[in-house]
């Protein structure tokens, strides 16, 4: 890993996320050294909770409690097992929404907000959805937008190709009618 820590007087005291060493997982690592750097210049640390740090933590953590401090007590970086290659593949099949939605029968949601003229168009673009494995994007879409609503967040009425899904617009990612203006799903999910 090459250190790419860097600071310059009069630099803001925050670093950039291209600044950072960072592991063959993605993660940015930081050692000790790497912390004294920070401090002395300024850098706030207090969102840092692990390190690649082979010394006792317990007696850092200790010398927090004992002097009153508010920081997190840290700890080791985390080392793991897999190859890269299974990471990324973890990572991607990880969406972070909750489980009512990676669960839910997409299919049959988007179906019942679909009318008796869009049934064939629906499950033409279901099977293209299906057959790219996008169906769990589907999930996180209606997620997404549940949320917007309920926080009354404004989003746009639609952009790029994927006005020329319908389903999409049944879901409200977008406000524009595919059937109404006979747009091709081709142009989406090509």
């Amino acid at each position: 890993m090459e250190r790419l820590l860097k600071f310059q007087s009069g630099s803001p005291k925050s670093l950039k996320i291209d600044q950072l060493t960072k592991d063959q997982y993605g993660r940015v690592v930081y050692n000790r050294h790497d912390l004294y750097d920070m401090l002395y210049n300024g850098v706030d640390v207090s969102n840092v909770d692990q390190v690649e740090w082979h010394e006792d933590f317990d007696k850092y953590n200790t010398a927090l409690t004992l002097n009153h401090q508010t920081t997190p007590k840290m700890e080791p970086l985390k080392k793991y097992s897999i190859d890269v290659s299974e990471f990324d593949d973890q990572c991607q099949r990880q969406w972070f929404v909750p489980d009512e939605y990676m669960k839910m029968d997409i299919c049959s949601y988007i179906k019942n907000k679909t009318p008796l003229d869009g049934l064939e168009r629906v499950d033409l673009e279901l099977e293209l959805y299906d057959k790219y494995d996008l169906l769990d994007v589907l999930r996180v879409c209606v997620y997404l937008v549940d949320k917007m609503r309920e926080h009354n967040v404004v989003w746009g009425v639609g952009r790029g190709s994927s006005v020329a899904s319908y389903v999409l617009y049944l879901i409200g990612i977008h406000k524009i009618d595919s059937m109404k203006y006979d747009l091709d799903i081709k142009e989406f999910l090509k």
